[in-house]
């Protein structure tokens, strides 16, 4: 999920608006400020795509390099934080295009299988809570981010960027070019895989 940004400082900006006409000025001490306030939590998301901290601090800094660029032309038409949250995903999916793809297993080796008869092939664990809690929950966050390093790479970015970081389906097909309904497709899939990875530790039990 995108992060809303910390509070300014009223020492500095009274307002988000009075920061941008400072970024907008050049001002160094904007640009310093803009850096030391959101590179954290920027640098969490780039960590979620790319996973080494090499790629993602280069995805942050390209990242604050586009913002730097673009300010002059920002709009206000929405929160400071949700546009440098788009840039960075941006980033990241630039870096995911070029670098060169590690051997990936086939993600039907994460998917439910099934026997003639049309059941699957065996009993489905009963969790404790729901997928979408498990996804969304505080206390169990750290183990579904884990296991969703553990997908297939494009099955990891479309179930990134649709449950994680909360795009609409159409504007996860617009940014992996791709069609809606292939979206659709794969993050189903995606979430199926993960259900299979989160099975053994989502017992009724957890």
């Amino acid at each position: 999920m995108e992060s809303t940004g910390p509070e300014l400082p009223t020492s500095a900006w009274k307002s988000e608006e009075e920061l941008i006409e400072a970024l907008q000025r050049q001002e160094d001490d904007a640009y310093e400020y803009l850096v030391r306030a959101y590179s954290g939590r920027m640098l969490v998301v780039a960590k979620r795509f790319l996973g080494q901290d090499q790629d993602a601090q280069d995805a942050v800094q390209d990242s604050f390099l586009s913002a730097f660029k673009a300010i002059e032309n920002f709009e206000g038409n929405s929160k400071l934080s949700t546009w440098l949250h788009r840039i960075v995903v941006n980033a990241c999916l630039m870096k995911l295009r070029t670098k060169k793809r590690k051997p990936e297993k086939p993600v039907e080796d994460l998917l439910p299988h099934f026997v003639s008869d049309g059941h699957r092939d065996r009993s489905e664990p009963s969790w404790a809570i729901t997928f979408d809690t498990a996804v969304q929950s505080r206390e169990t966050r750290d183990l579904v981010r884990q296991q969703i390093e553990e997908l297939p790479e494009s099955y990891r970015t479309v179930l990134l960027l649709r449950d994680i970081e909360q795009l609409s389906t159409e504007e996860t097909a617009a940014r992996l070019d791709m069609s809606v309904s292939a979206v659709k497709t794969r993050l189903h899939r995606a979430r199926q895989a993960l259900k299979t990875l989160l099975d053994p530790h989502m017992n009724s039990g957890y």
